[in-house]
């Protein structure tokens, strides 16, 4: 194993060995790869990415505290297309991994195998729910082995979802929580139809071939960021004849991202991020604003990402378990029997309960929902308020 190690800036503090002594327990326990230690202020951070001869590495990523030894495991599972630099470890000095580190936890981040690929014709068709699954049990039994700690499982939007899926799965007498931020399913009514009709859509591209596709946000985000008065290839609503700013295109994709076309942007009840758009005269004089993560963070997160891919094949099953109907996929609810946080946002995956609702009628009791106003679905973890209005609930 190639063992790469950041140097601290000037005026770091050198990490105590206790939390270089647990990393490199850590890092044999995951097998080979080339790992990275980057040290900081009271805390270590390791990257690896296991290499296990896979169509690309799922990668690992550690945060330590270098004062104090961990009580317990947090396992991070990032969004679909993000990876925990981008969904956990953003912004830097206030994010979510910071956070449950500062509670005393080993905080571990799993980063599913697309965010590594070359490109969308290296990942295979089946790298849906049960694969990532399968690659997060391969972790978590790696560390359990050499740290025999209690854990728990905590996941944004499509990785909450994994989190309940391997919950249904994971009998372990450490498994103690299961933390959900942001996501849905099943559905009832209406939207389980349009579940199963979208599910029915990413069966089609499986069909035609089609194993992954990047959803253009981070692009968006680059242009408005570079570019922000200059002219975007997309129709303006008011007169199509017209065209979006690039700032303008990403502030409506982030904040109205229900309005926009494609197969899934109906589960947002409004957006990716709280905010308000207001159409002017001409595309330049539209007024638009985020309320509660900056763009500047934005740009951070999606500039982390690697390949920003999402597998076509994860996306069947999360509309499948959207669906309930048993059809393709389904998480077994009644086994979840862990204790359960789930918290949703207004403006992104909105008020279904129906999951926690399912979990609960099983028998287990330990099971809370909340829904926290005027958050969209990216502000859970970049808000500039997530601390207290979020993560506090958990």
């Amino acid at each position: 194993m190639v063992r790469e190690h950041s140097e601290p800036g000037p005026g770091a503090p050198a990490a105590p060995a206790r939390g270089v002594g647990l990393l490199t327990r850590i890092e044999r326990a995951l097998g080979t790869g080339t790992a990275a230690y980057l040290p900081g202020d009271g805390w270590i951070r390791l990257t690896l990415p296991v290499d296990d001869g896979g169509p690309a590495p799922v990668t690992v990523d550690v945060v330590a505290d270098t004062v104090r030894p961990p009580h317990g495991i947090a396992y991070l599972l990032p969004g679909g297309g993000l990876n925990f630099a981008a969904d956990f470890f953003t912004p830097g000095g206030q994010n979510l991994a910071h956070h449950l580190r500062r509670q005393g936890l080993l905080v571990v981040g799993v980063t599913p195998r697309e965010d590594a690929a070359a490109g969308a014709g290296r990942l295979p068709a089946d790298l849906g729910l049960a694969a990532h699954r399968r690659d997060l049990a391969g972790v978590v039994a790696a560390l359990d082995s050499v740290l025999g700690l209690p854990y728990e499982y905590a996941g944004h939007s499509a990785g909450a979802a994994l989190a309940l899926d391997a919950a249904s799965h994971d009998s372990s007498e450490r498994l103690r929580r299961v933390l959900v931020l942001d996501t849905a399913g099943p559905y009832t009514g209406e939207l389980a139809e349009r579940a199963a009709e979208t599910r029915e859509v990413y069966e089609e591209q499986l069909a035609r071939g089609v194993h992954a596709a990047d959803p253009g946000l981070a692009a968006l985000i680059a242009k408005a960021v570079a570019d922000p008065s200059g002219t975007s290839p997309v129709p303006w609503p008011p007169d199509p004849s017209l065209r979006f700013t690039h700032a303008g295109l990403a502030h409506f994709a982030l904040i109205r991202t229900a309005a926009l076309p494609g197969p899934v942007n109906w589960i947002y009840r409004q957006g990716h991020s709280a905010g308000e758009y207001t159409f002017g005269a001409t595309p330049a004089e539209d007024r638009f604003a985020l309320t509660r993560t900056p763009l500047a963070t934005w740009h951070a997160a999606t500039s982390a990402l690697g390949s920003g891919l999402v597998p076509t094949a994860l996306m069947r099953d999360l509309a499948a378990v959207w669906a309930g109907d048993g059809k393709a996929y389904e998480i077994a609810w009644d086994r979840i029997r862990c204790e359960v946080v789930w918290v949703n946002t207004e403006l992104g995956r909105g008020d279904e309960p129906h999951g926690a609702a399912l979990i609960r009628e099983a028998g287990n009791d330990r099971v809370r929902f909340t829904t926290v106003p005027g958050y969209g679905h990216g502000d859970a973890v970049w808000s500039t308020t997530a601390a207290t209005d979020v993560w506090s609930l958990l």
